[in-house]
């Protein structure tokens, strides 16, 4: 899978992400999806603190994430110490490694950022006005932008580099996992006001990149190396 042609792993997700902001940011595809979820929850932000949103699928989930990394952290120093493991070091540091870099760089992003969650502006309940990104460029009052919690499902998406160079066949299987808690995260913090559809999509597209990147540059070599 890491020899798989460029088109494949970076210009077709790319296009899929230009395409798909263009509508929500160029064309108000967010606050038309956004209207009609806060129409749905009864003109508020019904599911703000609900149980399942709140509880289990937001600090559950993010909590659920750590430990799984936290997981991957001690099997990697398992194969510092066994030498019959160490042909996992490399993948198992490059999980860890990209699962860190990718919600460090989303949280270092949010923290910049100028951009209102949903729950804030006027149009639904809150005092802030709605401004797309680049009008929000040179305000310093709100930071909701990318989607935080979403980063701790699309960050894994690196499992497809991991398993691509441990056990390809598991390769297709680890991205829908990657793909799908992105998504049970990100839908959950848009039913909640948290963050427009845009947040989430910017997110999956940092964090896909971050794993292709590191994973060319850690897990190609050893696949090749090992091939030779």
């Amino acid at each position: 899978m890491l020899s798989e042609p460029v088109v494949v792993l970076w210009w077709l997700p790319f296009a899929a992400f230009v395409l798909l902001s263009a509508w929500l940011l160029g064309f108000h595809g967010d606050v038309w999806l956004a209207d009609r979820l806060y129409a749905w929850e009864g003109g508020r932000w019904s599911l703000r603190s609900h149980w399942l949103s709140e509880r289990v699928l937001h600090t559950g989930g993010r909590w659920a994430s750590v430990l799984v990394w936290l997981g991957v952290v001690a099997a990697w120093v398992v194969t510092l110490l066994r030498r019959q493991r160490s042909a996992w070091r490399r993948p198992l540091g490059y999980l860890a490694l990209t699962v860190l870099l990718s919600t460090g760089l989303i949280s270092l992003l949010k923290s910049l950022s100028a951009v209102s969650c949903p729950w804030d502006l006027e149009r639904y309940g809150g005092t802030h006005a709605y401004r797309s990104l680049l009008q929000a460029a040179g305000d310093s009052s709100a930071g909701c932008f990318p989607a935080g919690h979403a980063s701790a499902g699309y960050a894994w998406l690196a499992l497809f580099f991991f398993f691509a160079a441990v056990k390809p066949s598991w390769s297709g299987r680890a991205l829908v996992f990657g793909i799908g808690l992105g998504l049970v995260f990100g839908i959950a913090q848009q039913l909640r006001g948290a963050h427009f559809l845009s947040h989430d999509v910017f997110t999956a597209m940092i964090c896909w990149s971050v794993a292709l990147v590191l994973g060319r540059l850690v897990l190609r070599p050893r696949v090749a190396g090992g091939a030779a």
